[in-house]
């Protein structure tokens, strides 16, 4: 039944998406996986690394090609940081470190690595403290600058108004990028606290001491993040040119009763309560991606998922763009037009039918592992059939990788295998990383752009052929990718099979 279900599912989709692309060649296919929630903490390091590599099997088979990785939660580490304590979240006190030790970033950058997933650092710039943390370890910042802090809600904020904030964050993120094989630094939607009732900011000594000659303290607010997103663009491509800078901001920029441009939804807003620009940094090229959380349905009625992801596809498609989707209430709400069939192919459909759209992320990578409404395997069987290289960033590189060499089937112990070389790069940006295998009929044309024709990515320099009786000829093409996913040109070989 439940397989009659997904063709059933995959037919209406199929039906609906007659003029989209619903295979793309490159498309971002993201999950976060967060610490927060607790899921390690009262677990073994065995335990936590088993736990890990179990959810990234499942999440490579349901063709998720990006981790977005939380590290770094309030000021703390889930890696092994020389100006902060380790996580709470982690070993269940701040300050102690892993026993037996091991660095959770570093496994997870391996792992996913070995997967062909890139692997992205998601660090929160400015909460210091949450309401559940009781104890603050001797090596948090808080006690070296007091200073630097401010309480709103129980909870504890670097003041985003003061320049030794902004300049401690970039050396955080600094120090992240040059010692860990990162693909990207990530930051959610926390900037400024989220506003409750009642509650004012206590920013005023930092606004009468840095104000800078503004008037007005919230566009002062605005200018702050402002400028820190800017520093920390320059800080990592200073640092490591090829490494990614992405943003997941709540889903609503400015509703239309604010601007006359804003979406029409009515909803918390980024540019007036969180004090976010988030089409500022797009447009200057600040950030290389942006994820909007849009995880209202569709239908809702104060924030319409389809309103919503044609504002964004309009208004921010300077760079690369992403739509983070809420797995539970994708599969909790019904289709409109069919109440027994839930909202993931309707997402979906929408998603791929604008072309400014570039891939999703998942929140949250468990719901996906869980198969939520069948979820994971509707990706698995459709939506991720075939695999997908990342977008292309020409923004910050367009140049491609040379052609790999050698290309040849061999007999092995292991099976017949085709091997290759990868050509030499004289810079770091310039080095093959990955590879794509294609796999055509003896006389059909070679085209690259049919993922149906992709077997595998890989990091490897080989693949195992599907060897049957040595009665049928395929052309296999292989392409090398480089750190941006620029695609070289194709090296073939036919092989009988």
């Amino acid at each position: 039944m439940k397989k009659l279900i997904l063709i059933l599912v995959a037919c209406l989709c199929t039906m609906a998406g007659t003029a989209q692309n619903m295979h793309p060649k490159r498309e971002f296919r993201g999950a976060w996986i967060q610490c927060v929630n607790g899921q390690f903490q009262g677990k073994t390091t065995a335990e936590i690394q088993k736990m890990l590599i179990s959810q990234l099997d499942v999440l490579e088979e349901a063709g998720i090609n990006a981790i977005i990785f939380q590290v770094r939660p309030e000021a703390d580490a889930l890696y092994n940081s020389p100006y902060e304590p380790w996580s709470r979240f982690l070993t269940g006190e701040q300050g102690k470190a892993p026993v037996p030790y091991w660095d959770p970033l570093q496994f997870m950058i391996d792992e996913c690595h070995k997967r062909n997933m890139e692997l992205h650092a998601w660090v929160n710039p400015y909460r210091a403290k949450t309401k559940g943390t009781t104890r603050l370890s001797t090596m948090h910042p808080h006690y070296r600058h007091p200073e630097m802090f401010f309480t709103y809600a129980d909870q504890m904020y670097f003041d985003p108004g003061l320049p030794s904030s902004r300049k401690y964050i970039c050396m955080i993120v600094e120090d992240i990028v040059k010692r860990y094989d990162v693909d990207a630094i990530h930051m959610d939607d926390y900037f400024y606290p989220y506003p409750v009732p009642g509650l004012t900011i206590p920013d005023d000594k930092s606004f009468a001491a840095y104000g800078r000659g503004f008037s007005n303290k919230g566009d002062w607010r605005r200018d702050n993040v402002n400028v820190l997103i800017k520093e920390l663009h320059e800080t990592i491509r200073s640092t490591k040119p090829w490494v990614k800078f992405g943003i997941s901001p709540f889903g609503i920029y400015r509703n239309e009763k604010s601007v006359a441009y804003g979406s029409k939804t009515n909803g918390l807003q980024n540019y007036d309560d969180l004090y976010a620009d988030v089409l500022l940094w797009v447009n200057n090229g600040w950030i290389d991606y942006n994820i909007p959380q849009i995880y209202w349905e569709i239908g809702h009625p104060a924030a319409d998922y389809n309103t919503l992801v044609r504002w964004w596809a309009k208004h921010a498609s300077a760079r690369p763009l992403y739509i983070g989707q809420d797995v539970i209430r994708t599969v909790t709400a019904s289709d409109s037009r069919d109440p027994y069939t839930n909202q993931m192919p309707a997402k979906y459909n929408l998603q791929r039918s604008l072309p400014q759209v570039q891939g999703s992320a998942q929140w949250y990578a468990s719901a996906v592992i869980e198969n939520k409404g069948n979820y994971k395997d509707l990706l698995q069987q459709y939506y991720h059939r075939y695999p997908s290289l990342q977008p292309a960033a020409p923004f910050i590189d367009n140049k491609p990788p040379k052609r790999v060499r050698k290309l040849k089937a061999v007999w092995t112990e292991d099976g017949y295998m085709l091997f290759w070389t990868p050509s030499k790069g004289k810079k770091e940006m310039d080095k093959s990383i990955a590879y794509v295998v294609y796999r055509f009929a003896e006389n059909e044309g070679v085209n690259l752009n049919n993922t149906k024709r992709i077997v595998t990515i890989t990091r490897n320099t080989f693949v195992k052929l599907d060897y049957q009786f040595g009665n049928t000829r395929y052309r296999y093409v292989v392409t090398a990718l480089d750190r941006l996913q620029n695609e070289s040109k194709g090296k073939d070989k036919l092989v009988k099979l």
